[in-house]
């Protein structure tokens, strides 16, 4: 399996297909309300170390917990045909879970995995959903965010469309300006579908 950045690879229309269940970042303010909410309610974990490389859930498996990340980043991707396809970036301050597994109860396709040594915390799902059927405001949250991850994949497809590597990079950095500092060039070129070189040009110029 292998590591490719190039812009040739999926279709957009194939790649959202896969977008879909995933979510990642929320708002800042959003992500620390429910961190407080559930630290309040006794069912955050305590802090736990991923070595980069590690992975907290793979094809195949059922997602049990929804992740805080306090600091490092990680990614969600799948692979097609042997090539790795990044469809998610997060770090400090994101919530990362497979959302595919979370809502479907089913296994899910994809991979999550620190990029870096990084810190979460985390909640299982039996737990976060309990406290959402007895509380209204964690109800409420839940459908923000959920509004939010449909905005998120409308802007990701809308990048996926666009032919030029120079705008994709404009629009994600005007969208996410803190991804450059948190996050490896070349996970960022992947995520943008394109080759280190290209992204290396772009920001050079």
């Amino acid at each position: 399996m292998s590591f490719i950045n190039t812009e040739k690879l999926i279709s957009p229309q194939e790649e959202c297909q896969h977008l879909l269940f995933n979510f990642n970042a929320f708002n800042d303010v959003s992500s620390s309300m429910l961190l407080e909410k559930l630290e309040s309610a006794g069912i955050l974990k305590e802090p736990e170390t991923l070595s980069r490389g590690e992975r907290i859930i793979s094809p195949g498996e059922m997602e049990r917990h929804i992740y805080f990340i306090e600091d490092g980043a990680m990614r969600i991707f799948f692979v097609h045909e042997d090539e790795e396809y990044i469809t998610r970036l997060a770090y400090s301050g994101d919530i990362i879970t497979a959302l595919d597994s979370f809502i479907t109860k089913k296994p899910t396709e994809f991979y999550i995995e620190a990029i870096r040594t990084t810190t979460v915390r985390k909640a299982t799902v039996e737990d976060y959903l309990g406290l959402m059927k007895t509380d209204a405001e964690m109800l409420e949250m839940w459908d923000f965010m959920l509004g939010q991850l449909v905005t998120q994949q409308m802007e990701r497809e809308r990048d996926l469309l666009i032919p030029s590597p120079a705008v994709r990079y404009e629009r994600v950095v005007a969208r996410s300006p803190k991804l450059f500092q948190e996050v490896p060039l070349k996970y960022i070129a992947s995520y943008l579908r394109m080759t280190p070189e290209t992204l290396s040009r772009i920001l050079k110029s």
